[in-house]
């Protein structure tokens, strides 16, 4: 069983242009918001609870981050439930509104993330292996927690196996 440095070494294999990561950072959320959206529909509430494929899915998903490490699957898990908070609250709407907001959400996030994989030079991750579809969200957590000076040791140990971000001089063509 792969573990964190595993599952994200792996993906960050096929992120190492500073360009890609940047569009991950709006492309992979939209995705994320999308699918929870798409899913919220058959939905019940029940004891105050939305009960859908969405939550189904979140759940799962939660508890997989939350298997590889704590903290990361608390933040995870913390942004699938403002998902599905979004989610639920569109599924209520009318049928051409959550479809079309779904819709619009899940086609301009993928529009941005193969941008992103066009100057990476790289196809995405998940055309290799399926995981990359629930990494690539945790992916960017990672890469935010880098960016904020948090988790160095992690860093440090998915750049020893995917080698270090690209660095891009201003005067590069683009």
């Amino acid at each position: 069983m792969k573990n964190l440095v595993d599952h994200l070494s792996q993906y960050a294999a096929y992120h190492r242009d500073p360009r890609n990561i940047a569009t991950h950072f709006v492309g992979i959320p939209l995705i994320v918001l999308a699918v929870a959206i798409l899913l919220s529909r058959p939905g019940w509430e029940m004891a105050g609870i939305w009960l859908s494929p969405a939550l189904l899915l979140a759940a799962w998903s939660a508890w997989f981050y939350l298997r590889l490490d704590l903290r990361l699957g608390l933040v995870m898990g913390a942004l699938l439930g403002l998902c599905l908070w979004a989610g639920q609250a569109l599924a209520v709407q009318s049928t051409g509104l959550w479809l079309s907001v779904g819709l619009g959400a899940f086609v301009v996030g993928w529009i941005i993330q193969f941008i992103g994989h066009h100057y990476e030079g790289r196809k995405p991750a998940f055309v290799d292996d399926l995981s990359g579809l629930i990494v690539g969200p945790l992916f960017v957590v990672a890469e935010l927690a880098f960016m904020a000076g948090l988790c160095g040791e992690l860093k440090k140990a998915i750049e020893a196996n995917a080698g270090p971000v690209a660095v891009r001089h201003k005067n590069a063509a683009a």
